[in-house]
């Protein structure tokens, strides 16, 4: 009897061992900072500026930079306009206009993630990983630039770096 519960749990450990072996390799990212903000009401003004700091001590490896969003199926546009403005660390403030599509213009479907009647979509910044120079803090701030104020029917916002392991 001793023995047959040892042979179990044997298994079970070799089992989950290989799960592990198996599942582990899949990943290509690890998460180093995200943080999403939500809008009052959801009806963004223009004067609400999302900002969001976080400290990069890695300056080898190469990051993922996105905006999140999330916004209800009564979102009157296919896309949203942002001002991205960012600090990296020992430099200068920059800005870069930013347009999300966030249907598709054939079909009208919403694109990302959705549940019910609420949309995520992940926006990578820039079309290839991006290497900081140096190490410090990063500072990002969201700014809406639709021609509607208050831009309706946007929950939230947000910034998401990763890690691109190779």
């Amino acid at each position: 009897m001793h023995y047959n519960n040892l042979y179990k749990l044997k298994a079970i450990l070799i089992f989950f061992v290989l799960v592990i072996t198996v599942l582990a390799p899949g990943c290509k990212t690890v998460d180093v900072f995200e943080k999403n903000v939500s809008i009052l009401k959801s009806e963004w003004q223009y004067n609400f500026r999302p900002d969001f700091n976080f400290v990069v001590t890695d300056t080898v490896s190469l990051y993922n930079i996105y905006v999140t969003l999330r916004h209800t199926y009564a979102y009157s546009y296919n896309n949203i306009w942002l001002n991205l403005h960012y600090t990296l660390p020992g430099d200068s403030a920059r800005q870069q206009k930013v347009d999300i599509l966030l249907a598709d213009n054939q079909k009208g479907k919403w694109l990302g993630t959705g549940m019910d009647d609420i949309y995520e979509i992940r926006h990578l910044v820039s079309p290839q990983p991006f290497r900081f120079s140096r190490s410090g803090e990063c500072n990002f701030i969201l700014e809406q630039i639709m021609r509607d104020n208050p831009l309706k029917h946007v929950i939230n916002a947000g910034v998401r770096v990763e890690k691109v392991t190779q």
